[in-house]
């Protein structure tokens, strides 16, 4: 796939606050790509960058073969869609949509055709003569979501699109803009804090944290094989073993047998953390494979999932495990816990500071 975004080494500070700290990535033709973090990791920052509303202390953002941050933002080839959405109240469905389009000073065939097609492509060719207070808050991102994508711009920015939507709509709108993605063909680039939001609906992902890039990769491997304690933390649950990496792939100081080896990143006696997900220790009684025994604290079941919280003798924190099922376990219960060698991963501890 052919490289379309290309940033390179960008850093923004405000005051003595460091947003970003030299970013670096590269976004392909067609993709769908988020940047996901924390509030104040630097991911808006970056947005408005792209969208030209700030511009870089140092580095490049090239799109194709151009510099982009030598191009005034209300010509280039960008569109972003707003968090707040920004529609005209007092205009129409199709008049919100035609703006840009206007603005441009197009023909008035060319304007009716392209409005018509984009809304039929977004579901609302009924709804074109409505006002945006007539709309459900679906309906309206759709109508936001038309207007950036009937200019047809090479690149479309989406900052946290979803967020003013309930958890039902929320859900939905993620499988439908996917869709749209497919369907338009356009490079999208979305900032969300929201893990699951960008699971579903990224080709590949950046995970930001302090300005950093922590780690970019696809939803999959981001989640099967974190590289940093921050992304293992921050993507979805995690059962974390501090110890030291010794020959094997052993983690001395938590005896646990068992372990994935020790990745290049890791050298033999460095400290180490073994993360394992909730989903992936099995809980039982009389466990050959046991490596832990510990004793049930909490159960709570979420219709077809069941959680536990389990306390291990040495461990401050309960070990947390989660199934499919009805629980089958009770509180002050004694039970073992297991894991195989490939649902462990080896990461270098939390930086401090």
């Amino acid at each position: 796939m052919t490289s379309l975004l290309t940033i390179t080494d960008v850093r923004r500070s405000f005051g003595d606050v460091t947003a970003l700290d030299g970013v670096s990535l590269d976004i392909r033709e067609g993709e769908f790509f988020a940047l996901l973090g924390p509030s104040g990791c630097g991911k808006t920052t970056l947005l408005r960058i792209l969208a030209g509303f700030e511009s870089p202390d140092a580095g490049t953002v090239t799109l194709g073969a151009d510099d982009l941050t030598a191009i005034p933002a209300h010509r280039r080839p960008v569109n972003l869609m707003f968090q707040s959405y920004a529609l005209f109240p007092h205009l129409s469905v199709e008049k919100n949509v035609a703006y840009g389009l206007e603005r441009e000073k197009l023909g008035r065939a060319e304007i009716r055709e392209r409005v018509g097609e984009v809304l039929d492509r977004v579901g609302l060719a009924g709804a074109a003569k409505r006002r945006p207070h007539q709309l459900s808050g679906g309906q309206r991102q759709r109508v936001a979501l038309a207007r950036a994508i009937v200019k047809r711009p090479r690149l479309l920015l989406l900052d946290e699109p979803l967020s003013a939507l309930d958890r039902k709509v929320r859900a939905e709108m993620q499988l439908w803009l996917k869709q749209l993605q497919h369907e338009v063909g356009i490079t999208f680039v979305v900032v969300t804090h929201d893990q699951e939001e960008a699971m579903s609906m990224a080709d590949r992902i950046a995970v930001l944290n302090h300005g950093r890039v922590e780690q970019v990769d696809t939803p999959v491997a981001l989640y099967g094989a974190p590289r940093t304690h921050f992304v293992a933390d921050f993507i979805g649950g995690n059962n974390f073993f501090a110890g030291t990496a010794v020959p094997g792939g052993l983690l001395d100081g938590t005896v646990l047998p068992g372990l994935p080896s020790v990745p290049d990143t890791i050298a033999e006696g460095d400290a180490a953390v073994l993360a394992v997900r909730p989903e992936q220790i099995r809980i039982g009684t009389g466990l050959d494979d046991a490596v832990l025994r510990g004793t049930v604290l909490d159960v709570s079941f979420y219709g077809g999932t069941s959680r536990f919280a389990v306390r291990v003798a040495d461990r401050a924190t309960p070990i947390q495990v989660q199934r499919q099922g009805a629980p089958g376990f009770v509180p002050d219960q004694e039970v073992d816990l297991s894991w195989s060698e490939a649902e462990a991963v080896l990461i270098q501890p939390a930086a401090s500071g």
